[in-house]
């Protein structure tokens, strides 16, 4: 028996020599892009180092994932609505004004969007 443990830690052993397949090689980065223009826009190289963008990648996705996870926890018709994305950065101010104004400058375009499509049928 003592000899079927030293085989299993050998074979674990064997399997532990190989280095594991790291995460970036398995990552699609979808948010690279927008992150270097916003990188240069705040004053950053025009082509920062990749793995600066990588590392703020996954700050950004986590952060993403933190907030779907607690809205959804708080969320009462089981999906997440607008407002319980705003009850979680109630006390940021920041962000909250931000958020904030951002939705009231997305109804403002639909609302233009709508007018314009409605004059242009007139035409």
């Amino acid at each position: 028996m003592a000899d079927d443990l030293a085989n299993n830690r050998t074979v674990g052993n064997e399997k532990d020599d190989k280095p594991p397949a790291t995460t970036n090689e398995k990552k699609r980065r979808v948010l690279s892009r927008e992150l270097r223009c916003m990188m240069f826009g705040f004053g950053d190289d025009i082509n920062p180092y990749s793995e600066s963008v990588d590392v703020l990648e996954d700050l950004v996705l986590q952060y993403i994932t933190d907030m779907t996870l607690k809205a959804t926890g708080i969320s009462k018709q089981g999906r997440i609505q607008v407002d319980d994305i705003l009850h979680l950065l109630r006390r940021d101010t920041r962000k909250y004004t931000r958020v904030r104004e951002l939705l009231m400058m997305n109804e403002e375009l639909k609302k233009a969007r709508k007018a314009f499509d409605s004059s242009k049928d007139y035409e």
